[in-house]
């Protein structure tokens, strides 16, 4: 009985390794034009259900809170399209005196440019109770500042944005659809964190399944090992920053500034690569630094949201003792 209670409690752990053994199996099932169809199943209808989804669980007032809430924006943008690069830059300056392939350093420079995605940063805060509003009002807006100043049609980014997270957003604040759902009560966490295992699939199969991985597997290893390094290392950098004294920022707020500073697009990372530098020959393995690092974002953030969900109910728990001292005093 133990055991069953443990599996229920770790279902959605057990989930990430069944999916990623499964991508590993049959990667052909979850690929772009195999039977899931995740051209159309993830980047539309699951990305959609997400913010519907979010839509339905955010109150009016919360979105528009987040939406005024500049300091958070100005933070995230600032450490996402500036201050990352530009870290970046400086670790490439060391990097290139090790036997490490340039074109995949090359890669690794053009990946801290992306914008955070639209999808896992905003599922991810929402698994852990973070401010949802916030993550998502930065990584749409981040994709559609990047996108709006590259070379990548604006008007296929902004349909794309308006059609799955606007839509479905405003759809999901409708009265009629937000009080029929308050008397079912669904389960909003487990309906993401299903979502949230389709998402990991689809892109472990692309990645399972794409030859450009093929390469010198002490290249390959190093890049690895530098991408989950500095994933670790910017998401405690966020939180150090975030959670200091006088910085103004909830413990919900650092859970939405982890995740939308350090996350990348691979959606708008891959066509804004095959534009930037279309007749290069190096092109596939300038590619592969994004097709590891977003894999390596999900599974990173799903491991974690166990430790984050209890750090911040035991900050908060904590912030509400000391505000009823406080009021007692």
């Amino acid at each position: 009985m133990g055991l069953l209670v443990r599996i229920r409690k770790e279902w959605f752990i057990l989930g990430i390794v069944l999916v990623i053994i499964s991508a590993k199996l049959q990667p052909s099932v979850g690929v772009k034009g195999g039977p899931l169809k995740p051209e159309f199943t993830i980047t539309y209808v699951a990305v959609s259900l997400i913010f519907f989804n979010s839509g339905l669980s955010l109150k009016t007032e919360e979105l528009t809170s987040a939406l005024l809430h500049v300091r958070l924006h100005l933070f995230v943008q600032s450490f996402t399209l500036i201050f990352f690069p530009l870290a970046i830059w400086l670790l490439l300056k060391v990097l290139v005196l090790t036997a490490i392939d340039q074109w995949l350093l090359k890669g690794l420079q053009t990946v801290s440019c992306m914008p955070p995605p639209v999808s896992s940063a905003v599922i991810l805060t929402k698994a852990v109770g973070g401010n949802e509003a916030a993550a998502i009002f930065n990584s749409a807006f981040g994709s559609f500042l990047l996108g709006s100043s590259s070379s990548v049609p604006f008007s296929s980014i902004f349909s794309q944005l308006f059609m799955t997270v606007v839509v479905p957003l405003i759809l999901g604040q409708v009265r009629t659809c937000v009080e029929c759902l308050e008397h079912r009560k669904p389960p909003f966490g487990t309906i993401s964190s299903a979502v949230l295992l389709m998402i990991i699939y689809t892109t472990f199969c692309d990645t399972f399944s794409n030859p450009n991985i093929e390469l010198d597997p002490t290249s390959l290893l190093l890049v690895v090992l530098i991408i989950f390094s500095v994933q670790v290392g910017f998401m405690l950098l966020t939180f150090v920053v975030s959670t200091r004294p006088g910085s103004g920022f909830s413990s919900a707020d650092t859970v939405a500034i982890m995740f939308c500073s350090t996350h990348k697009s691979l959606t708008l990372g891959i066509p804004m690569l095959k534009i930037v530098f279309e007749g290069y020959e190096h092109l596939s393995l300038i590619s592969v630094p994004l097709l590891i690092y977003h894999p390596a974002q999900i599974l990173l953030g799903s491991v974690l949201i166990p430790t984050i969900r209890s750090w911040m109910t035991t900050r908060q728990k904590v912030h509400k003792l000391w505000c009823t001292h406080s009021v007692g005093s």
